[in-house]
């Protein structure tokens, strides 16, 4: 007997030592803040929150804390301090590795604006309280969201960006707290914010997949200015980061580092106009970039600016960053850039031009339809060394050059406003644009429409960022990352109060309470619409074609409106498919990532789902149809999405997988979608369209 109970109590120390080790592997984090953080104006909040969204994304490994409370702020003196609150105690307590804190929305009320003045002193103390804790965490604070209420006495928008948003950056350059700017992926999607303040959840999950990138930056060593700032430096605030400026050959020099180096050393190049709208420069800082700058501002782009960058380029390689970067020129930066890009093409990752100057003889020459600048056009001809008659038969401009740019096959992505009336549009980048692709090469163009020269850049550049972390590698794909969806769509025939969680659960339950199950139809809205038992969900316009196709089957419709692959991925993982062990699955999924994530990560993320069925359920048949066929018109953008996607599919070998990609049956030969299958959307089929597609379905399922 004794012996029995000292056995037992070894096996209890035992255990407790391993739970505490575990506990003591997995990494924590403390989400401090406000309503926001809390969930307030998200349906089923406990599930949608961001920082539940953050939690499923995460995954084992990883403990997620919400400790929001609504109302909350940041300043002691203010109507509801957060100091004063259990969630604050509790998130003191929580032994974090990381604390991410969201507050200052509150304190832009009319009520506590007298203690502004108290703001910074308030937050680095906050900051310092975590810092200072034995765990030691990271501390992250996220700027607020923009407030769309007209209301001038409750959460303000202007207090917000004047006032909240610089004491927040100036603290993060006092205390090295490291920044998420919120404020900018949120100031064009007054969509997600149904009540003009909170974030909806489809909203928390674009917070949580930002911080998801913060918490899974690969960090390495940062590079060595050491050698090249030897000279006397001056250091200032950058937004939150810090700036170091030196004269180099009597040159202006501006270095910014971000919080943590990302791995690689990426670096992006600032030709022309410091500091100006820096919203791409911020996001970038924030992804582990650094920003640099040196001023050639009076050479255009001539052959000693080249060789003067080429030297400050010698001394940047010495400290160790990336070998190529990207290239940044606003306005007449263009002209900077892309020749610079000429004389050092192995350099260059990829090229980003804002309003861009291409030919001279426009700007500042005006010998277009713009007016030009007389005193640049002199400045010009000084650089060049031109007479005027030489000046106006000037023909080395990136214009001129465009063949030559084409065939270098550098990553190229300009913006511009379609009625820019100092660089005009049809005199630069439109000519500019039509010999890239006339030669082969590749650009993408964002229109701001009846925009003139200025504003520059995107209010919210994810579309710039975007693009450049895909050129230089640094791209999260959301596609391969499983995440539960998060919403509740009443359009698209959930029954009231049915979110995707119930979808899923009901899902689930069928799994399990079928027997012997034939075939499972796993996507998106548009397997949703086939129906069968589904208790949740009220429009079936495929019902009748896959009772009567597919009678005498076991079927199951496990189809939910808006998923994307990593729903799919994520309910596979986590749902009750192994336990069903179905026949055959049909995977119809990718045409709902199409608005976020390029032709090749959809591939990767349907690549994903297939290698998990293939891993876990080796008794079940696949048929994979990838997407299928969209956009209304033959080269829109959604149709240049499916045709990457299954061209990367037909060419990937996938082994026990039946691929059945269905261009044939639903577009015409005029490249046109049959429009009697398909609702106005080019998206969702009619009952038309899925006869059509059971039938083709059919002649497969039968053959397995």
């Amino acid at each position: 007997m004794k012996r029995s109970v000292l056995i037992g109590c070894l096996l209890l120390l035992f255990s407790s030592c391993f739970q505490s080790l575990l506990i003591a592997q997995e990494f924590r984090i403390a989400c401090v803040g406000n309503s926001i953080t809390y969930g307030s104006g998200v349906a089923n909040r406990e599930k949608n929150s961001y920082p539940a969204q953050l939690q499923s994304m995460l995954g084992n490994g990883y403990i997620v804390q919400n400790f929001g409370l609504g109302g909350t702020t940041l300043l002691r003196k203010g109507n509801k301090p957060y100091w004063l609150t259990e969630q604050f105690r509790k998130s003191m307590e929580s032994n974090p590795n990381m604390v991410l804190i969201k507050l200052g929305t509150n304190d832009s009320k009319a009520v506590n604006r007298p203690f502004h003045n108290e703001f910074v002193a308030d937050l680095t103390a906050l900051v310092k309280r975590y810092q200072e804790l034995p765990s030691r965490p990271r501390v992250v604070l996220l700027l607020p969201v923009p407030s769309f209420h007209p209301d001038s006495t409750g959460i303000y928008d202007p207090v917000i960006r004047s006032s909240i948003i610089p004491a927040i950056q100036q603290v993060a350059y006092e205390t090295g707290a490291e920044l998420i700017d919120l404020y900018q992926l949120f100031i064009n999607r007054d969509d997600l914010l149904p009540d003009k303040i909170h974030p909806n959840s489809l909203g928390a999950t674009i917070m949580a997949k930002r911080i998801y990138e913060v918490v899974k930056l690969e960090e390495v060593p940062g590079p060595i200015f050491r050698q090249l700032l030897k000279e006397k430096v001056s250091r200032s605030n950058f937004y939150g980061y810090t700036q170091s400026t030196i004269q180099w050959e009597n040159r202006t020099v501006h270095i910014v580092e971000p919080k943590k180096t990302a791995k690689g050393r990426p670096w992006i190049w600032r030709a022309r106009f410091w500091g100006h709208e820096p919203q791409l420069d911020r996001a970038l800082l924030e992804r582990g970039f650094h920003l640099v700058y040196c001023d050639v501002t009076e050479l255009f782009g001539n052959t000693q600016a080249v060789q003067l960058w080429n030297r400050f380029y010698a001394a940047l390689q010495k400290t160790g960053l990336a070998r190529k970067m990207t290239l940044e020129g606003m306005s007449r930066g263009g002209i900077y850039i892309y020749n610079w890009a000429l004389a050092n093409p192995d350099k260059v990752a990829c090229i980003y031009a804002d309003a861009p100057v291409l030919d001279l003889k426009s700007w500042p020459g005006g010998l277009g339809k713009g007016k030009g600048s007389k005193t640049d056009w002199n400045l010009f001809k000084k650089a060049y060394n031109l007479s005027e008659t030489a000046a106006r038969k000037f023909n080395q401009s990136p214009l001129d050059n465009a063949e030559k740019i084409a065939s270098l096959k550098i990553p190229l992505i300009h913006v511009v406003g379609d009625a820019d009336e100092v660089v005009p549009l049809n005199e630069n980048t439109q000519p500019f644009e039509e010999r890239i692709r006339a030669a082969g090469g590749h650009i993408t163009v964002l229109h701001k429409p009846d925009v003139k020269h200025h504003p520059h850049s995107l209010p919210n550049p994810s579309p710039i960022l975007d693009f450049i972390l895909r050129a230089t590698g640094n791209k999260t794909n959301f596609a391969t990352i499983p995440a539960p969806g998060s919403e509740f769509r009443s359009g698209a025939g959930w029954q009231e109060g049915k979110d995707w969680w119930k979808q899923r659960e009901d899902i689930d339950s069928m799994l399990l309470a079928k027997k012997k199950l034939d075939i499972v139809f796993l996507g998106n809205s548009i397997t949703q619409g086939i129906g069968g038992d589904r208790p949740s969900v009220s429009y079936k316009p495929g019902l009748a074609a896959f009772d009567s196709v597919f009678k005498g089957h076991s079927w199951l419709s496990a189809g939910i409106s808006g998923d994307r692959t990593q729903n799919i991925l994520w309910r596979l993982r986590n749902g009750k498919y192994k336990d069903a062990n179905p026949r055959i699955i049909v995977l119809t999924i990718g045409v709902n990532n199409m608005a976020d994530d390029s032709g090749e990560e959809i591939f990767e993320g349907i690549v994903s789902c297939v290698n998990w069925i293939r891993e876990n359920l080796l008794q079940t048949k696949l048929i994979l149809t990838g997407p299928l066929p969209a956009g209304t018109e033959k080269g829109d953008w959604r149709r240049q999405q499916y045709e990457t996607i299954h061209l990367l599919l037909e060419n990937y070998a996938m082994p026990g997988v039946k691929y059945l990609p269905l261009h044939k049956p639903f577009i015409g030969e005029d490249g046109l979608l049959h429009p009697d299958l398909y609702s106005r959307d080019g998206i969702h089929l009619v009952e038309a369209g899925y006869k059509i597609w059971a039938t083709e379905l059919r002649k497969v399922v039968l053959a397995q």
